[in-house]
C-alpha cells in the first residue's frame, strides 16, 4: 500500500483528465476536495489488488449526469431548495453501507476522470477507506453499463441515488444495466444533472477479476509525463503519448463547435483545421460526455472505444467537453483501449455500433504506429 502525496494525487488527475476523453469531470475541481480532504487530516491510501482481503467489501462512488454547464433556466427550478454540505457522493456510500447494514473496506473509482477519480478518492480518504489501484473502464465512459462489470455479469444491483439537496434513493432491483442507466439518469435530469451513486456492492473475491489492475497508477504515469513536460517546455503531446504507449493524431486549431445537453447527456462536436504537418486536413470528433468517433479529412479515423484526448497548446492543460473557443490550438491524441473492450461482448455495448454509426470497430494501431 502506499499513501499518496499531494504530488501523486495533482498527477493522478491531471492523467486522469487526458484519460477522460473529454468527459469525467473537471481537474481543478476535483482537487478542491482533494485539498478539502487533505485539509481536514485524512490520508489517501492507495492498494494494490491483491492487498485487499478476498471477504473485503467494495464501494463504486461517483457523480452522474452531463458535463455542461447549468442553464440558468434550469437553476430557476431549485431555487428555494435546501442544499447538503456533504457530497452526494459520499451520501450516498453511508446510505448504502446502513442498508447493507455493513462497511466498506474499499473504494474503486467507475472511471478514469478529473472529478470523477477525485470523487471516489475524496470519499474513501474522508471515510477511512482504502483506494482500490484499479477501475472497471480505464477511460471515461458515458452510460452505467459501459463498465467491464457489465461484460463479466457483476451485478450492478443495489445502487444507492442521493442529490445535492438531500433527496437519497435505495433501487435494491433493477431489470438490467441499461434500466439502471436510464433510472439513474433520470434522477440526474431532476436534480440539476447531477447524482452521487454508488453501484456494484461486492466483495473483492467478485470484483478483482471484472476490472483493469493498476488504472490509478497508469493515470499517476501519465500525469508525471505531462507535468514534467510542460516544466521543460517540451512537446506536450508527443511525451504524453510516449507515456501512455498511444500517439499524436492530429494538431491544429478549433474552427468550430456546438453542444447541447439532450437527455442528461452533453452532446457535440468539435472540428479542427490542421496546422504544421498536418496543415490542409480536417479534423472532426462527436462526443456524447467523452469523445465517442473521429474524422479525419471525412474518413473514419478512430472510434471507441479507443480512446480519443484532447490538450489544449495554448493553455497547456488538458481539455474537457464541451470547453472549446474558436482559434483554441489544440493536440489529439489516441489510446489503444484495455483489452476487456477490445473482446466481443466489450465492442457490443461500447462499439461504434452501440452508438448508432453504421460500422465496426478497427482498432487504433491498424492506422497508426503506437509508441512503445
Amino acid at each position: 500500500m502506499k499513501k499518496l502525496s499531494r504530488q501523486d494525487l495533482n498527477d493522478i488527475l491531471f492523467g486522469c483528465t487526458i484519460l477522460g476523453t473529454g468527459g469525467g469531470g473537471n481537474p481543478k475541481e476535483g482537487l478542491v476536495l482533494i485539498d478539502k480532504a487533505l485539509q481536514a487530516g485524512k490520508e489517501f491510501v492507495l492498494a494494490d489488488l491483491d492487498e485487499v482481503p478476498d471477504d473485503a467489501m467494495i464501494g463504486i462512488p461517483y457523480m452522474c449526469g452531463s458535463v455542461s454547464p447549468a442553464k440558468s433556466e434550469d437553476e430557476q427550478k431549485y431555487r428555494g431548495l435546501p442544499r447538503m454540505d456533504e457530497e452526494p457522493a459520499l451520501k450516498a456510500l453511508e446510505e448504502m453501507e446502513e442498508y447493507l447494514s455493513q462497511k466498506f473496506l474499499g473504494v474503486m473509482s467507475t472511471e478514469l476522470g478529473g472529478g470523477n477519480t477525485a470523487i471516489a478518492f475524496y470519499v474513501g480518504a474522508m471515510l477511512g477507506k482504502r483506494i482500490i489501484d484499479a477501475d472497471p473502464a480505464g477511460r471515461s465512459v458515458p452510460e452505467l453499463q459501459h463498465s467491464i462489470f457489465y461484460i463479466n455479469g457483476l451485478p450492478i444491483e443495489p445502487l444507492a441515488v442521493a442529490n445535492e439537496f438531500g433527496d437519497v434513493a435505495i433501487v435494491k432491483k433493477v431489470v438490467n444495466d441499461e434500466r439502471a442507466e436510464a433510472l439513474v439518469r433520470a434522477m440526474a435530469v431532476a436534480s440539476g444533472n447531477s447524482v452521487g451513486v454508488v453501484d456494484h456492492p461486492a466483495r473483492m473475491r467478485d470484483i478483482k477479476n471484472s476490472v483493469i489492475p493498476g488504472a490509478i497508477s497508469y493515470a499517476l504515469e501519465i500525469g508525471k509525463a505531462f507535468r514534467k513536460a510542460k516544466e521543460a517546455k517540451g512537446d506536450l503531446a508527443a511525451e504524453v503519448a510516449k507515456a501512455g504507449c498511444g500517439c499524436v493524431l492530429f494538431k491544429g486549431r478549433v474552427s468550430g463547435y456546438k453542444w447541447d445537453t439532450v437527455d442528461g447527456f452533453t452532446i457535440g462536436d468539435v472540428f479542427i483545421e490542421g496546422e504544421g504537418g498536418y496543415a490542409g486536413s480536417n479534423y472532426e470528433i462527436w462526443y456524447k460526455n467523452e469523445h465517442i468517433i473521429s474524422w479525419k479529412d471525412g474518413s473514419v479515423d478512430v472510434t471507441v472505444p479507443d480512446l480519443i484526448c484532447i490538450i489544449s497548446d495554448d493553455t497547456k492543460e488538458p481539455l474537457t467537453n464541451p470547453n472549446y473557443e474558436e482559434g483554441m490550438k489544440v493536440s489529439v491524441l489516441g489510446f489503444p483501449a484495455p483489452k476487456g473492450w477490445r473482446t466481443k461482448e466489450g465492442l457490443e455495448i461500447f462499439g461504434p455500433r452501440h452508438f448508432g454509426y453504421d460500422f465496426d470497430y478497427i482498432p487504433i494501431e491498424d492506422k497508426y504506429r503506437l509508441t512503445d
